[in-house]
């Protein structure tokens, strides 16, 4: 397995970071079960990834990942934003409240954040890994220096190349499938929307550094077949939401037990970004929307707003339920039930290959 012989891990998982989703309790379970456990801090500042991280570290011995947003900073447009608050201000007015008079850039990132930076260099994670592009090459060579195994979210080749020649140790094949933002490093242009399995097998065609699969996985099957198209590892974000130790709230536990009925939809109305997540009240309403969405992170400023103000009045359907093509098949159960559930399919589809290739017959 290369770089993951390297961080001691029995299974080809990893979880997804998830941000505000995965929990270190979560990612620990997920690390303390022989898989690759994952936070995400692109949600927080400096001071809570230090806690996130020193929690973390209390939990588990063993390798985990550190995920980071890396988008360039949006230029603020008051008016577009102020057109976009009226637009959602009936939303509000259900719930008794009125939009935000301001919105703001409610998360920095990491190109430009030194106190993040800093965390990082105190903390030294075992695994970085970058989410909407890629840090500049100082910052890249100083992580590289404590011994940290470098990650890259790729939505394309030309994406994944950039990855491979900045000296990322492996590429996160992002196919539409996907839960959660899409990791484009520049959503201003078009998007290719290849799937898991063909971004993958054209990833590992193109680049020499591994490849792991993300995207639609939900089942010890799927991570077989992922391994059949030349990927390392795994990434699964949407099979460990339902899980006991992750942040998810009731509202969203709900949406994901009716993931069939629902289905997902990608917007961009959430956050400013295109990311998948299930159908619900407010995916319907930004489905009629004819204002420009603010870009990211201005327009999440507004939607968390909303989301507060609806769950205040115990209606959930205005969160980010982040999920991919696979929902349907979520599983509800504690991490480490569910990691051994998934080695445990891993194994058996292999045997039953193994049997089909043979000629064998049941």
């Amino acid at each position: 397995m290369g770089i993951f012989a390297d961080l001691e891990l029995s299974l080809p998982i990893i979880q997804a970071p998830m941000a505000g989703v995965a929990t270190p309790e979560l990612a620990a379970a997920v690390s303390n079960a022989g898989a690759l456990g994952s936070i995400g801090v692109g949600a927080t500042d400096a001071k809570g990834a230090s806690q996130m991280i020193s929690s973390l570290r209390g939990l588990t011995s063993a390798a985990f990942n550190v995920n980071l947003f890396v988008h360039k900073d949006p230029e603020p447009d008051p008016l577009a934003a102020r057109t976009w608050c009226a637009a959602m201000s009936t939303e509000f007015q259900k719930f008794g409240a009125v939009p935000p008079s301001e919105l703001q850039i409610i998360y920095r990132s990491f190109a430009a954040d030194d106190a993040m930076m800093r965390v990082l260099l105190d903390h030294t994670p075992p695994v970085v890994s970058f989410h909407f592009g890629l840090p500049e090459e100082n910052r890249i060579r100083a992580l590289k220096e404590t011994g940290a195994i470098l990650f890259a979210t790729a939505t394309n080749l030309a994406e994944a190349q950039a990855a491979e020649r900045a000296g990322m140790d492996a590429v996160v094949a992002q196919g539409f499938e996907a839960g959660g933002h899409r990791g484009l490093f520049d959503p201003s242009q078009p998007d290719e929307r290849l799937s898991t399995e063909t971004l993958t097998r054209l990833l590992v065609a193109q680049i020499t550094c591994p490849v792991i699969a993300a995207g639609g996985l939900m089942d010890g099957a799927d991570i077989r077949n992922a391994l059949s198209w030349g990927a390392v590892a795994v990434q699964l974000g949407t099979a460990f939401v339902g899980c006991q130790e992750s942040a998810a709230d009731v509202g969203y536990y709900s949406a994901l037990t009716q993931a069939a009925e629902r289905g997902t939809v990608m917007t961009d109305a959430l956050s400013g970004r295109p990311a998948r997540c299930l159908v619900n009240h407010f995916t319907t309403w930004a489905a009629k929307q004819t204002a420009p969405v603010p870009p990211y992170p201005i327009a999440y400023d507004a939607a968390k707003s909303l989301h507060a103000a609806a769950k205040a009045k115990d209606e959930f359907g205005f969160g980010a339920q982040w999920a991919g093509t696979g929902a349907s098949r979520a599983r509800f159960m504690p991490t480490a039930e569910l990691v051994a559930t998934l080695a445990q399919e891993f194994n058996a589809s292999g045997a039953t290959l193994a049997k089909s290739s043979s000629g064998a017959t049941e």
